[in-house]
C-alpha cells in the first residue's frame, strides 16, 4: 500500500469509526432507561367531585415531580367512573371500595382491578332530631343509600345498634328483603347515596357515607352511630383496567398518592371524617 492509499485508508477508517461512535451514542440515548418510566406519560384519573378534588391537586403535583402528568376527570355519581374506565375514556379511577367493585363486576362484567389503597370513610347514622339511637321513635323514617354495597353496609349499622335484625348468613350485600326483625317498625327509605344526606330534614335519621355527609352539611355532632373502623372492608382504592396493573405509570400513580404530603392534605380536607388507609 503506497503512502497516498495509506492516508486515504486511515482517513476513511477514522471517519467510519467516528460515524460508528455517533451511531452508538445515539442508540444509547434512545435505549437507555429513563430515570422515570412515567416521563412524558399523561393519564386521566376519574374522581368524585368535591373535597377529593383538593386532595388530587396535591397528588397531581407529586406525580409531576416523577414525570407523570395527571388530568383529573370529575364525576357526580358512583355509576359513571367504572363505565368510563372500562370503555377506555379514563386510565384509572379512585372512588370505590371492594364490595362496590365486586358488585359492579358481577352486574356489568367490568375488567377492573385495585392497585393501591387511598382512604376509608366510616359510614354513620345521622340525625338532626335525636341525641341517641335510643331516642329514635317507633315508626321513624330512616334513609339509607340504595346502591347494593352501601345498602348492605348501612343495614349492618342499623343491626349493630339493635334497630333491626338481618337474616343469618347474610353477606355484605344485604338488602331490606333480608330484614327479619324490625321491632320499632321503622320505615326504611332507599335513596341515592348522593341524596340521602341532603334529605335528612325530611327523615328521622339516615345512614350516610361520610364523604356525602360532609357534602350535605352534616357534621360529627349529627352522628349518633358509626360502623367499626377496625378490619373495615370498605377501604377505597385506585383502580385500573385489568392488564395495566403492572405498568410503571401505575406504580408512579400509587406512590404519588401514598405519601406524607398527600396525607397532610387529606387530613386537612376531611377533618378526621376520613382516614388514610395505606
Amino acid at each position: 500500500m503506497n503512502k497516498k492509499n495509506f492516508s486515504t485508508f486511515t482517513l476513511t477508517r477514522r471517519a467510519s469509526l467516528a460515524a460508528l461512535a455517533i451511531s452508538a451514542a445515539a442508540l444509547a440515548t434512545f435505549s437507555a432507561p429513563s430515570s422515570s418510566y412515567a416521563e412524558d406519560k399523561s393519564i386521566k384519573v376519574g374522581i368524585m367531585s368535591g373535597e377529593d378534588e383538593d386532595v388530587w391537586r396535591v397528588v397531581t403535583t407529586e406525580a409531576a415531580k416523577k414525570g407523570l402528568k395527571i388530568e383529573t376527570i370529575t364525576f357526580n355519581d358512583y355509576t359513571q367512573p367504572n363505565e368510563a374506565l372500562e370503555n377506555g375514556e379514563i386510565d384509572a379511577n379512585a372512588f370505590q371500595h371492594q364490595p362496590y367493585l365486586d358488585n359492579q363486576i358481577k352486574t356489568h362484567g367490568y375488567h377492573i382491578v385495585p392497585v393501591g389503597f387511598t382512604g376509608v370513610w366510616p359510614i354513620g347514622l345521622y340525625t338532626k332530631k335525636y341525641k341517641s339511637v335510643a331516642e329514635i321513635p317507633d315508626g321513624a323514617a330512616i334513609g339509607l343509600p340504595n346502591d347494593p354495597s352501601n345498602e348492605g353496609r348501612a343495614l349492618r349499622v342499623l343491626e349493630k345498634e339493635g334497630l333491626i335484625k338481618l337474616k343469618d348468613g347474610t353477606g355484605i350485600l344485604a338488602t331490606i328483603a333480608d330484614v327479619t326483625d324490625n321491632p320499632k317498625k321503622l320505615t326504611i327509605k332507599e335513596l341515592d347515596a348522593g341524596i340521602v344526606g341532603r334529605s335528612i330534614d325530611d327523615l328521622d335519621a339516615a345512614v350516610v357515607n361520610t364523604d356525602w355527609a360532609l357534602k350535605s352539611g352534616l357534621s360529627p355532632a349529627d352522628r349518633i352511630a358509626q360502623e367499626p373502623i377496625a378490619d373495615n372492608p370498605y377501604r377505597n382504592f385506585i383502580a385500573v383496567k385489568q392488564g395495566s396493573e403492572s405498568e410503571e405509570w401505575v406504580k408512579t400513580l400509587v406512590s404519588s398518592y401514598q405519601n406524607d404530603t398527600v396525607k397532610a392534605e387529606f387530613d386537612k380536607v376531611y377533618k378526621g371524617t376520613g382516614l388514610s388507609a395505606y
